[in-house]
């Protein structure tokens, strides 16, 4: 999402990324991150999948290790991150122990994928800092776009909450956002406006908008749902 740059996590200054578990997502992750000019190093106790990485490119370094075992992270360097990402979503014995593993060794920042809302909890409780819910999160993303042409793209910040992109209504054409008024007709409020390549953060209320442009709001999905998209 071109326009939610700015919401970049704030743990861009960490340039060194672990990525537990080279699946789909995982694999995901570290493409992403590594074309962002991060230092990531992906580990699998599969050695194909650390193979297909390493002749893919989509990392600084991959290497084989069972992420059950605390030595073994310890020898690969995977404590010494400043972010551990456990994409190992179906495994759910292995994903919670290596959870378990990299924050009782100190690692500050870890992130976990969870298959389940139990396993999300689980995962929480031995320590995890961020639990996704991929799936989830792209089904969500699928059904919005299918019944709202006009929702471009969802940021979820949890269950409840989310950030979208969407294209302005033909109702709020030539109109500025105070006369919109939209925290107290909709509960929601604008965080930048744009046309895909250049976008105002923090608008001022004069600012008027134009049938087609970008906007960039956060809420609740329930009010959000209330926005006048087509």
């Amino acid at each position: 999402m071109k326009s939610l740059n700015f919401l970049t996590n704030a743990r861009t200054h960490n340039r060194q990324f672990a990525v537990i578990g080279l699946g789909r997502f995982g694999r995901a992750v570290c493409t992403s991150l590594h074309k962002m000019g991060y230092e990531v190093l992906g580990t699998d106790i599969d050695e194909k999948l650390v193979s297909q990485v390493l002749a893919q490119r989509v990392a600084s370094h991959a290497i084989q290790l069972d992420s059950t075992e605390p030595e073994s992270l310890k020898e690969a360097g995977i404590f010494e991150m400043d972010t551990v990402i456990v994409a190992i979503g179906n495994y759910l014995q292995e994903s919670i122990i290596t959870t378990l593993n990299v924050k009782e060794a100190g690692v500050e920042y870890v992130v976990a994928k969870a298959s389940s809302e139990i396993h999300g909890k689980v995962l929480k409780r031995v320590g995890a800092d961020r639990v996704v819910f991929p799936e989830y999160e792209a089904g969500c993303n699928l059904a919005s776009t299918l019944t709202q042409p006009g929702l471009l793209e969802r940021f979820q910040l949890d269950t409840e909450n989310s950030i979208v992109e969407i294209l302005t209504p033909e109702e709020f054409h030539n109109q500025t956002l105070a006369q919109l008024d939209l925290r107290k007709r909709y509960g929601v409020s604008v965080l930048a406006i744009g046309n895909g390549e250049k976008f105002i953060t923090n608008p001022i209320p004069g600012e008027i908008l134009k049938k087609g442009s970008i906007m960039v709001v956060i809420g609740s999905n329930t009010n959000l749902q209330r926005l006048p998209i087509k």
